[in-house]
């Protein structure tokens, strides 16, 4: 977040038009949608903020002072708690809001009830959910006043960085498939949509080596070590972490020897890198595919090799 601004507004429907131009060019782009401006009338709750901070106002004639999540997105291992500020209007004391999270599959994932506290006529809330019970990808968060039929609601992203195209249940498993086994990762696959949400919480649990702290820190370096592998090992048409330099980044960390050799011509063609795991005690050879290939593969002893590594990490 880098600039936000309050605007009044009546009630109503607006067009909202944006521009955005190249300042060193002639390019631009504009987005158009409509905005309805709902009347906040007596027994009525506002739409969910998703908030990075917020200081919950006590005025309605007031702007609040809160600092807006414009996408939505929660990041976990960087995020603990997932925010939203709703506010009540012309509420009894005595209201309360029910609160639901559905996923991607329109499961209820979460249920709660929670009470506004209320200044005048205005009351308000923080709705704040632990990420490590919803799980990862959109969610949707709705609220409505307890025994009322009419509800609103607000979307939530939750993901492990914006480098990720982690949009539901299924991506996640994907790019877990160089941190646990493939039965881990079956397992959770074969759950029902319902009871991911648990199934997530508990390998959280299980696979959080520090529990004393909020976040997990083997998932947090595991997803850090695939943006670094997007970024270093990236062949053509192939993302980083999908590479054999990739996986082996991903899953054993950095080699504590690399190098390069060469055949006699020095070519690309004939290139070979070789990586060291003193720890392991394994030794890696990448070798270009020929014919003009960029691509560089383990070779079939190697890959037996790393192969052997990985079922004996797993199985500890």
């Amino acid at each position: 977040m880098i600039f936000q601004q309050f605007l009044s507004l009546s009630p109503g429907t607006y067009s909202l038009s944006v521009l955005v131009r190249d300042d060193g060019g002639s390019n631009s782009a504009t987005q158009e949608l409509s905005v309805i401006v709902p009347r906040l009338g007596s027994h009525t709750l506002s739409t969910p903020i998703s908030v990075y901070q917020v200081k919950p106002r006590s005025r309605i004639d007031t702007v609040p002072a809160l600092i807006a999540n414009p996408r939505s997105t929660i990041v976990l291992g960087r995020d603990t708690l997932a925010g939203l500020y709703i506010e009540g209007y012309g509420l009894p004391a005595s209201a309360r809001v029910g609160v639901q999270v559905l996923n991607d599959a329109h499961v209820v994932i979460l249920r709660d009830t929670v009470n506004l506290v209320r200044q005048g006529d205005l009351s308000s809330a923080l709705l704040d959910f632990p990420v490590s019970s919803i799980g990862v990808g959109p969610v949707t968060v709705i609220a409505s006043l307890a025994g009322a039929i009419d509800s609103v609601q607000a979307p939530l992203f939750l993901s492990f960085g914006d480098e990720f195209g982690i949009t539901s249940f299924d991506d996640l498993l994907s790019y877990l498939r160089y941190f646990v086994s493939p039965m881990r990762i079956q397992a959770l696959r074969d759950t029902p949509p319902e009871q991911r949400a648990a199934a997530w919480a508990a390998f959280w649990k299980q696979t959080d080596l520090n529990p004393s702290t909020p976040e997990n820190e083997a998932l947090r370096d595991y997803f850090k070590r695939i943006a670094t592998a997007n970024q270093r090992y990236r062949e053509v048409g192939i993302p980083g972490w999908l590479t054999d330099r990739g996986k082996v980044y991903i899953t054993l960390g950095e080699p504590d020897q690399a190098g390069q050799q060469f055949g006699q011509n020095t070519t690309a063609r004939s290139r070979a890198e070789i990586w060291v795991y003193t720890q392991y005690n394994l030794r890696l050879i990448y070798m270009n595919q020929g014919s003009g290939s960029p691509h560089l593969r383990l070779s079939p002893s190697s890959q037996s090799d790393f192969d052997k590594v990985v079922r004996r990490l797993q199985t500890q």
